[in-house]
């Protein structure tokens, strides 16, 4: 299920953390696929004291939501907003289906399935964490029907006997529902049904105080004739049977087990349901995750229903001791029964037969902890009768006919921080973000949080801020406490590998990043790829490694630093791993740049011959799927290039994914790589290369706003192309430089620099040169009014791309085409720019897409359609937002404001205005911060001309010093008329 409202708000795959968008979210979840008016979400969100600007806000919101949610998702209407949800991914929508049908089934066991099953998806009171009035009026009605709902399945399973197993179960509920009279009597009739018939009058006297205190009136007719018939003795008694002699043989259980909810809760549900029968629960996990404790838990849990023995078996799968064959295991197990020694036949098939004989009789649970291997544990388990088996082991036990193992996670922050504060004491809770920075240093694993808590309880004068330090370097050697050690638990899954198997595990410590694929294991070992994958498949099944989606693995933080402290014997093989894990990354972005890239900026990748160009073919085929994977652990990969000293690969894997983090709008990645490459470049003293990186990092400059900076780089990139005699790089500085001149609002400046440019462009014979500048010629065009000629140029542009350029050059050519055709009325310009921003969010070229998104915006409010007009002008917004441009984010702003203003909206075109000025002014974007000048001076013309006056003065001065004398005349003529 993607969305989940029975109990907290969860989101699957998205992380919404924002008190106000998961209000919202969580009133549109309560009225799925409707319409839920703006009015309503705003007094959800604010209550009866909305501020001013909560419509605003309340567009923030959604806009933010639509990010995180998948495309389509969010509906926009006049009225409101919705929430496109199938049945299947709302937990809500799932439950009512399963109550209706519950209801609809003649057979009470089909009946009673269905409703388990609806009740199994509730994880406390609906939307328990969000605090809102008008939420938690609409959640009680959900509570409502869970109720009915309980009360429903339990008529069922006392009709079906199953007495014995309700009462824990039933105890619970009435106490979550106190006030509700069915529940209260039908833990009545469970109690006298159980023999108990004292307790059940003993309830009936507590439901008695709890209506007077809490409603003053008296239990109603049905359950006061319910304890008339108890006291006459008019209901059934308890079953007979029997049993043979309770065993006891489970360990001590932690008295401080915190945490695992989601397994407990399903347990318990399963308890509460399951037919009568053997059955076999298997967990696995890494080290240390608390596999035994958890096991131990359920088992105590399952004590009431499964009473006759309660056994427990080390099969030392991984220990310091050999594995525990079948057979001892088998005699242990036998003895713990009390079966007399000379009963325990030697042969292992003999000693099946005897001990599933003996489980048979008996409703036990068997804890069968630390397994080897799922011929270890085959011969352990029962054969008919009642009984559970609950096995833990390290290793994937994949050879359990019918048996799903289930693997165990690390605890989640707010469980490991609990955990830490019950094993260190009070004092711990004082100090609450030193504990979240402890369990992240343990990562989150349960033996890594008790051993660092252990260690501060030891210590009174520690702070928990002391242990944070201590973690702070090598976290290891902290988690420690006796004979107990983190690293002597990996040290046993570890010591049972094959040679092979551990010089890989060894060499992907040194990994710096989250995650890799095979391919990365294969440069890191220098392996076959074929070769790599089957190590890996062995890693993960041991837990040494994990696979959180299909082809990517990573290591726990733990185990990384582990791996990596085996690597560090043997400095020089880490050294040939580290310069092999460079070369593949370099020659993988090399290859993805080379599909993205323009081929004037191809020029500049000179990054020679790749070692493994068998590994460097798999990025070629699949840029996507890269940069998904690679590229998140990129910058990584760069700094642990950088602390190697190995300069040349600093500076050369900064420039392979300049396009990368280019196209995806991540600036401060580019920026950060680009800056620490520089320095690598010129300590290597190659007058080229450093001025490939200011040329490159000039761009990340001037996509932030920093201006200054970036003609700075682009000054001294030319002057370092020039002395290093490459012209046609130098022209291409030149041409950058006109760019940031543009957006200085210096249009003439940059006309003239794009004219010289194409003049060498032509003398050279260079297309390449001469692609960015045709464009250059056509935004300044734009921008003066000049449509026509901006449609002229661009035309151009969109021929030179088609022959010479990568698609994301295509596309954006093509959302420029149909943005000067917008302007002039043709009536292709909506086909083109709707297919420019579908083709565009294919490759993630964003700043097209808000470009294009936004001219379709302006489209639609030239016809007077308003709406539609607002819905592309939200995804401009959106989308320039994750541009992290600034100036496009203000043009895409100014845009929206003055759609807003057509359609009467003054405050909300003033608000859009205002946020675009301030966004121009930190960028110095004149052209943008003179359009928002205007447009604030048309939204308070009608309230407060003399403050409109100034801002048309203020735009005036600013057209004119830009030469655009269209737009100044026309601010002109509304200045007059005030």
């Amino acid at each position: 299920m993607r969305y989940r409202i029975l109990g907290v708000l969860a989101v699957r795959d998205a992380e919404i953390t924002a008190g106000r968008e998961r209000v919202v979210l969580a009133m549109l979840l309560l009225h799925p696929n409707r319409i839920v008016g703006a009015d309503r979400l705003i007094d959800a969100v604010w209550g009866d004291r909305p501020p001013a600007t909560a419509r605003a806000q309340l567009q923030t919101c959604v806009s933010r939501l639509r990010r995180v949610l998948p495309p389509g998702t969010i509906l926009t209407n006049p009225a409101g907003y919705g929430i496109t949800v199938a049945d299947a991914d709302l937990d809500a929508l799932t439950f009512e289906q399963l109550t209706l049908a519950a209801r609809a089934e003649p057979e009470p066991d089909g009946a009673a399935a269905r409703l388990r099953r609806g009740l199994d998806l509730w994880r406390g009171p609906a939307l328990g964490d969000i605090d809102s009035a008008a939420v938690r009026r609409l959640a009680a009605t959900l509570d409502e029907r869970y109720a009915v709902a309980v009360e429903d399945w339990v008529e069922l399973e006392l009709d079906r006997g199953h007495d014995r197993e309700l009462l824990g179960e039933l105890s619970a509920l009435v106490d979550r529902f106190p006030l509700r009279e069915g529940l209260r009597g039908q833990l009545m009739r469970t109690l006298c049904r159980a023999g108990r018939r004292a307790d059940a009058l003993a309830e009936y006297r507590r439901t008695r105080a709890v209506f007077a205190g809490e409603l003053g009136i008296e239990p109603g007719p049905e359950l006061r004739d319910l304890h008339r018939r108890i006291l006459a003795g008019d209901l059934p008694g308890p079953p007979t049977w029997a049993a043979a002699g309770p065993v006891r043989c489970l360990p001590r259980a932690v008295g401080d087990f915190t945490g695992r909810d989601a397994v407990l809760d399903r347990f318990r549900s399963w308890l509460a349901t399951a037919p009568a029968g053997s059955a076999v629960r298997v967990f696995d996990g890494m080290a240390g995750v608390g596999k035994t404790t958890l096991a131990i838990r359920l088992a105590e849990l399952a004590a009431d229903r499964y009473p006759d023995a309660h056994l427990f078996v080390d099969l030392h799968g991984h220990s310091a001791r050999d594995a525990m064959d079948p057979g001892t295991a088998l005699a242990a197990l036998l003895r713990q029964l009390e079966v007399p020694p000379d009963r325990i036949p030697g042969p292992v098939e003999d000693r099946v037969a005897l001990w599933r004989s003996e489980l048979a009789r008996r409703r036990a649970v068997v804890v069968l902890d630390n397994a080897a291997s799922s011929a270890q544990i085959v011969p352990l388990l029962p054969g008919s009768g009642t009984s559970l088996t609950l096995v833990t082991s390290r290793r994937r036990l994949g050879g359990l006919d019918d048996i799903r193992p289930q693997p165990l996670p690390v605890l989640t922050e707010a469980e490991a921080a609990d955990l830490f504060i019950r094993v260190a004491g009070a004092r711990a809770a004082a100090e609450p973000a030193a504990v979240a920075e402890v369990v992240r240093r343990c990562g989150l694993l349960p033996l890594a949080i008790r051993l660092a808590a252990a260690r501060l309880s030891a210590r009174r004068r520690w702070r928990v801020a002391d242990l944070v330090h201590r973690l702070a370097d090598a976290a290891l050697p902290e988690l420690a406490t006796e004979d107990r050690t983190v690293a002597a638990a990996f040290g046993l899954s570890y010591g049972q590998l094959a040679a092979p198997h551990q010089r890989l595990f060894r060499l992907l410590g040194l990994y710096p990043g989250e995650r890799f694929d095979a391919t990365t294991a294969a440069a890191l070992a220098d392996l076959p790829l074929a070769g790599a994958e089957d190590l890996l498949d062995v890693l993960t099944d041991v837990h040494l490694v994990e696979e959180p989606e299909p082809g990517a693995f990573r290591l726990h933080d733990l185990m990384r630093e582990y791996a990596a402290t085996l690597a560090g014997a043997d400095p020089a093989e880490c050294h040939e791993a580290r310069l092999r894990l460079f070369d593949h990354t370099l020659h993988g972005a090399t290859a993805v740049a080379a599909t993205l890239e323009h081929p004037l900026n191809r020029r500049t990748l000179r990054m020679g011959v790749p070692r493994r160009p068998d590994l460097v073919t798999a990025a070629a085929a699949d840029p996507h799927r890269w940069l998904a994977g690679q590229g998140r652990d990129y910058l990584a990969i760069q700094v642990l290039a950088e602390s190697s000293g190995v300069t040349g690969y600093v500076w050369r894997l900064a420039r392979a994914a300049w396009r990368m983090w280019y196209l995806a709008a991540q600036c401060d990645e580019l920026i950060e790589a680009h800056e620490r490459g520089l320095v690598a470049a010129e300590a290597e003293a190659d007058g080229f290369a450093v001025a490939v990186l200011r040329n490159f990092l000039a761009s990340g400059l001037y996509r932030v706003g920093r201006l200054a900076e970036a003609a700075e780089m682009l000054d001294a990139a030319h002057a370092g192309f020039v002395k290093a005699g490459d012209v046609v790089a130098a022209v291409a500085a030149l041409g950058n430089l006109a760019v940031v001149r543009l957006a200085v609002g210096d249009l003439d400046g940059a006309a003239t620099v794009a004219r010289d440019v194409l003049a060498r462009a032509d003398r050279l014979n260079d297309l390449s040169l001469s692609f960015p500048m045709i464009n250059m010629m056509g935004t300044v065009a734009h921008r003066r009014g000049w449509h026509a000629e901006s449609l002229h140029w661009h035309r151009r542009e969109l021929m030179v791309a088609a022959a010479t350029g990568p698609a994301a050059a295509r596309y954006n050519s093509l959302s420029n085409v149909g943005i000067a055709r917008m302007h002039l009325g043709h009536a292709a310009a909506e086909r083109i720019l709707r297919l420019a921003v579908s083709l565009n969010r294919r490759i993630r070229n964003l700043t097209a897409v808000a470009e294009a998104a936004g001219a379709l915006g302006v489209l639609y409010r030239r016809r007077g359609d308003f709406a539609t007009a607002t819905r592309w002008h939200r995804m401009a917004v959106d989308t320039a937002a994750d541009a992290t441009s600034r100036a496009l984010a203000a043009e895409t702003l100014i845009d929206f404001g003055e759609t807003l203003l057509a359609a009467g909206d003054r405050a909300g075109a003033a608000e859009r205005f205002k946020q675009a000025g301030e966004l121009a002014h930190r960028t110095s974007a004149t052209f943008e911060l003179a359009r928002s000048l205007a447009g604030l001076g048309a939204a308070v013309a009608a309230a407060d001309p003399s403050t409109a006056r100034r801002h048309y003065r203020d735009a005036l001065a600013l057209f004119r010093r830009m030469n655009v004398p269209p737009t100044a005349e026309a601010v002109q003529q509304r200045l007059a008329g005030l």
